[in-house]
């Protein structure tokens, strides 16, 4: 079982900062363990020379018979006993040793008779130094780290700034505002030397111009189309209207009507695409206005009032976008239909098959029909681009017992 770790641990900036503060800490310990090791060699090295020479003199002076120099005697109280075995295999050496507190450094030879020689010399100094060298190298090693954590926060954190720019900005863009730029002065300036941040800035940039370009020129392309098929459809309709009664007549009236809406769709879909779509904000009784919707559609539709509400709101889009799910409802699910009223909520919920899978993950697509549907796929694409111009929210799934539902959370 895998630790869950908290948000912030996975950012950039805390990632750099443990890296930078592990390898300051390693690169620390293994140059102070150097310095201690060598200095404390030179040191001991010293003393122990120091304390090799006087035991030559104190030997010296035992085999003529003359007195033993200070700090100089045989079989001495506290001789560690390592050193005297040492000694009396007759070999020489050293040893540091604590007495009362204080440390001594021991040099032991042979005397006779198995006995041992040795010579004391204060250690106290040499001990001193190394401990004082110990706590320089940790001050040092502290305050090394602390510096170079804050300069590599530092510049890590202003990269990091970028990329938190750069992906505001690849949000803003998938949001649908294709204005946003990164802009990053590094690309802008020739004679700075662009990096990797720079480059990801310069290809988010040119990514949203071209994808830019192309949706401009589908929204321009789906406008003039509409526009175009007006003026012939205005003919067509007005020539179906002079046709004599009779079946035929009915199927290109019919026809020409299902073209009149499908352009005038396109029309509304080209406009909301442009989003300079204005509201004319007025107060509504939501339950008032629900009521409305259901009786102009001429279906069955039962509405139910939860909670009523009055909302700051542009009547005519809303009941566009009622409108809309009330005859989608009816159109691609089955009875009994119900728009619900809860407060600021609206609710329509149908009892058919549901709607597809792709909707439900990624909202209406123009021109998409599944499971042998007729229509365009353009109901719920215009009722959710009339939704957005009003600041509402509007939301599809499937109910647990079966049948489409559609919620419009409005502000």
């Amino acid at each position: 079982m895998r630790l869950a770790l908290p948000q912030w641990a996975g950012t950039l900036a805390v990632k750099a900062a443990v890296f930078i503060t592990v390898m300051c800490c390693a690169l620390a310990a293994l140059l102070g363990v150097m310095v201690h090791v060598s200095v404390t060699d030179q040191t001991v090295g010293q003393a122990r020379d120091l304390a090799l020479s006087r035991l030559q003199d104190a030997t010296r002076a035992y085999e003529a018979g003359d007195a033993l120099p200070p700090g100089a005697g045989v079989e001495p109280r506290g001789l560690p006993a390592r050193l005297r075995a040492l000694a009396v295999a007759g070999e020489r050496g050293t040893m540091v040793t604590a007495d009362q507190g204080q440390p001594i450094m021991w040099a032991a030879g042979p005397a006779d008779g198995h006995r041992a020689l040795t010579v004391e010399v204060d250690y106290a100094q040499q001990s001193r130094t190394i401990a004082g060298l110990d706590r320089s190298i940790l001050w040092s090693s502290a305050l090394a780290i602390g510096a170079t954590v804050l300069v590599g926060v530092f510049a890590v954190t202003r990269v990091t700034r970028r990329l938190h720019g750069t992906a505001r900005v690849a949000r803003r863009i998938s949001a649908g505002d294709l204005d946003a730029r990164v802009n990053d002065p590094r690309t802008k300036d020739p004679t700075r030397p662009p990096d990797e941040v720079a480059a990801v800035a310069a290809a988010l940039d040119s990514m949203a111009s071209s994808l830019q370009s192309k949706l401009l020129s589908e929204q321009r392309f789906t406008a003039d189309v509409a526009h175009e098929l007006r003026t012939p459809l205005t003919g067509l309709h007005a020539a179906a209207e002079l046709l004599p009664p009779g079946r035929p007549t009915e199927l290109v009236r019919d026809r020409v009507a299902a073209l009149r809406t499908l352009t005038e769709d396109l029309l509304e879909i080209s406009r909301l695409d442009t989003g300079r779509e204005k509201l004319e904000v007025d107060t509504e009784e939501l339950g008032a206005l629900a009521g409305r919707v259901v009786r102009a559609s001429g279906t069955d539709t039962e509405v139910r009032i939860v909670r009523d509400a009055r909302v700051e709101t542009d009547r005519r889009r809303l009941e566009r976008v009622l409108g809309n799910l009330v005859a989608n409802a009816h159109k691609h699910g089955r009875a009994p239909v119900v728009l619900t009223v809860d407060g600021t909520v609206v609710t329509v919920r149908d009892h058919g098959d549901g709607y597809p899978e792709y909707l439900v993950a990624h909202g209406p697509q123009r021109f998409r029909t599944e499971g042998g549907a007729k229509g365009h796929g353009l109901g719920l694409t215009i009722a959710v681009g009339q939704a957005e111009v009003l600041g509402a929210r509007l939301t599809f799934g499937n109910a647990v017992d079966g049948g489409a539902v559609a919620v419009l959370t409005l502000r």
